[in-house]
């Protein structure tokens, strides 16, 4: 498969132009959220400010790409980084932002750019990101409403990419084994993803039935003090038959720590009805064996 640098060509008018939010970012590296919440760790910003700060571009990564019969890997120097980050600022680029390479979304601004230099004091490690040397870092403040609740605090999400025009150098073939080799890692790490995203519905219907005996009766009583809204996200995804992910099962597996409140009756307490939201006796024995199954697969 081939092998593709992509430079700039300053002739050409070759560089970024935008900056776009999406689920599955091409380097594999997802933003950290900042905000009120402060959800992690070493995190000391203004509350009030909404930004979002992660990896731009990464060098020497391969991204896998594919034109209609064509597949081959691109990627980026630490020097065409350096220079692209350079130039998207010198071209007043920084308030241009897209979501998923599709739209053009206004209210999102480049606030912070660098290089990262030294892994260990670089800003990123103070906020728990391991990113090389040589990659681009950025920080977006998020000054929509409409995005940043419908896409960040919903974690559609994940990540940044970045839209522009390189020209292409084939990859020198005495330098190929350095790339080959974090190639045979990506093609493990994309398994590892096509497994993560499996979903699956095999849950018998007594889990189903279960989750809809304790949404009828939060219907007509109501939640109270009960339950988180992951549990009441439960409760549906099984009362509907929809499909759940690896994730999901694990974690209605972890629920049976809670099992010695599961006879607490409903209204007298929030045993029994979180315990059938999360599908009961059934379901939980179902995830404990099914999370087994999928993982010795």
């Amino acid at each position: 498969m081939r092998i593709i640098e992509l430079i700039i060509d300053e002739e050409q008018e070759n560089g970024i132009d935008a900056i776009s939010i999406v689920e599955h970012p091409a380097i594999e590296e997802n933003f950290i959220a900042l905000n009120q919440k402060k959800e992690y760790k070493f995190q000391e910003v203004d509350n009030e400010k909404r930004i979002l700060m992660g990896a731009l571009l990464i060098p020497n990564k391969a991204i896998y790409r594919k034109d209609k019969n064509d597949e081959y890997y691109i990627y980026f120097t630490k020097k065409t980084i350096r220079k692209a980050s350079e130039l998207f600022l010198q071209k007043g680029n920084q308030h241009n932002s897209t979501f998923e390479h599709l739209y053009k979304i206004e209210g999102l601004t480049l606030v912070e750019s660098w290089i990262v230099e030294d892994k260990e004091k670089d800003k990123s490690a103070l906020y728990g990101m391991d990113v090389p040397v040589g990659t681009w870092m950025g920080s977006v403040k998020v000054d929509n409403e409409e995005v940043w609740n419908d896409y960040v605090k919903t974690g559609v999400v994940k990540g940044f990419s970045i839209e522009g025009f390189f020209a292409e150098k084939e990859r020198e073939e005495e330098l190929k084994q350095e790339i080959e080799a974090g190639l045979k890692l990506l093609e493990i790490k994309q398994a590892l993803i096509r497994y993560q995203f499996d979903t699956y519905n095999d849950y018998p219907k007594a889990a189903t039935t279960n989750a809809q005996r304790a949404l009828k009766w939060a219907e007509k009583n109501g939640w109270g003090s009960c339950g988180t809204a992951v549990g009441k996200q439960r409760a549906n995804q099984l009362a509907k038959g929809e499909r759940i992910s690896r994730e999901t099962i694990a974690r209605m597996a972890g629920f049976k720590r809670h099992e010695q409140n599961k006879n607490t009756p409903y209204g007298e307490g929030c045993g029994k009805l979180m315990w059938d939201a999360w599908g009961g006796d059934e379901g939980i024995a179902w995830a404990q064996k099914k999370l087994k199954q999928i993982d010795n697969e």
